[in-house]
């Protein structure tokens, strides 16, 4: 991924102390948690594009482009 940074998370005493009890690294929750939530913006940001892609390309006649393929192949 590159150069790191560091961040900080305020947690309740109680919770730090289970996750010591039970020997949970809290920094690689919090990585893949916030690596995970990257991923789901990402995925909802290309979805929102494809949908802005399929309305232009349905305004396009489907006459249109088979005539474009059919151009395209014979130029080669």
């Amino acid at each position: 991924m590159g150069k790191s940074v560091v961040i900080s998370v305020r947690i309740p005493e109680e919770l730090k102390e289970e996750l010591e009890k039970y020997n949970i690294d809290e920094a690689e929750v919090i990585r893949r948690a916030l690596i995970n939530e990257v991923k789901k913006a990402k995925a909802k940001e290309l979805e929102k594009e494809a949908k802005e892609i399929k309305e232009v390309l349905s305004k396009i006649p489907i006459e249109d482009v088979i005539k474009e393929i059919r151009e395209d192949r014979e130029e080669r």
